[in-house]
């Protein structure tokens, strides 16, 4: 094609797909619609040359950011609404099972496997309130799931992740445990709080163009897992935080609220939550299994 206009270039990119090499079906899709949404949004804006050299210089900077302890892409598309859109794509609510929401750009692999009511507190904080926190995991039908494993994390009473803070102990307020035989869950922690997310580089950029603050309501990560389920990546919220109906990245919603109360006395800590979950089957594996 040598007269490439504003009116053709997207079918003839669009044509090039496959022309001299395999683009599987997949592939092919994604990347119609990516041409063709990309082409869109220049042309209704009116994208200039130094509007796109700024958005190319944007992502370079976010790249050379994004380590094993700051993602940045994730958290430009948490800022966006986009991660939780993708969860919910991948997840669809089907109103029996708990719903998810997005992982976040915090999450560590392989946190400290510990017993059944053990602590993730390495350190405390002059300013903590220490919760127990329990609950049981159940399939769609109430029955109590054994053996799930159920990976927790949260910030810390500063509002600082411990992949953020070098003060904090490795692995600080993260924590791997199993349900025992009736579903069960349970661990000693400290009440989160509502934390910025980072707002410097990139990010912040992002945040101040769309006039937007960076604050989180304050939550519990748990990532639950069990062989024949779908995992489920979540997080529990305050129910008192002032932040539920202004999260930075927008992945509140209604069922994952729950409460921190007075905990009693024999408890030996400040406050007690209870918090169900339930798992939906994994439908691939069933029908791979029967």
């Amino acid at each position: 094609m040598r007269n490439v206009t504003t009116e053709n270039v997207t079918d003839v990119v669009i044509d090039a797909l496959g022309k001299h090499g395999e683009v599987t079906p997949r592939n092919r899709e994604i990347l119609t619609a990516l041409i063709r949404h990309l082409h869109d949004f220049a042309r209704e804006v009116k994208l200039q040359h130094g509007e796109f050299l700024y958005g190319c210089d944007f992502l370079a900077r976010a790249g050379q950011l994004s380590d094993d302890k700051r993602q940045e892409f994730i958290l430009l598309g948490d800022i966006l609404g986009f991660e939780v859109l993708v969860d919910m794509l991948t997840h669809p609510a089907d109103g029996t099972a708990s719903e998810s929401t997005v992982l976040g750009p915090f999450y560590r692999e392989n946190p400290p496997v510990l017993p059944k009511g053990a602590s993730i507190v390495q350190k405390h904080f002059d300013n903590e309130e220490t919760i127990y926190f329990e609950g049981y995991v159940r399939d769609k039908d109430g029955n109590s799931l054994k053996d799930v494993i159920v990976d927790v994390w949260e910030d810390a009473p500063n509002g600082l992740y411990e992949n953020h803070d070098p003060d904090q102990p490795d692995y600080n307020l993260r924590g791997r445990l199993k349900t025992d035989e009736n579903g069960h869950y349970a661990f000693n922690a400290v009440r989160p709080v509502a934390y910025p997310i980072p707002d410097d580089h990139t990010a912040g950029e992002l945040i101040r163009a769309m006039g937007h603050h960076p604050m989180r309501p304050s939550h519990m990560h748990f990532m639950i897992q069990k062989d024949g389920y779908r995992r489920l990546i979540s997080q529990v919220f305050d129910s008192r935080d002032e932040y539920l109906d202004n999260d930075s990245v927008f992945a509140v919603k209604e069922s994952l609220i729950g409460q921190y109360k007075p905990a009693p006395k024999e408890m030996g800590v400040d406050l007690h939550i209870e918090f169900d979950f339930v798992l939906t089957e994994d439908e691939t594996a069933r029908l791979a299994a029967e």
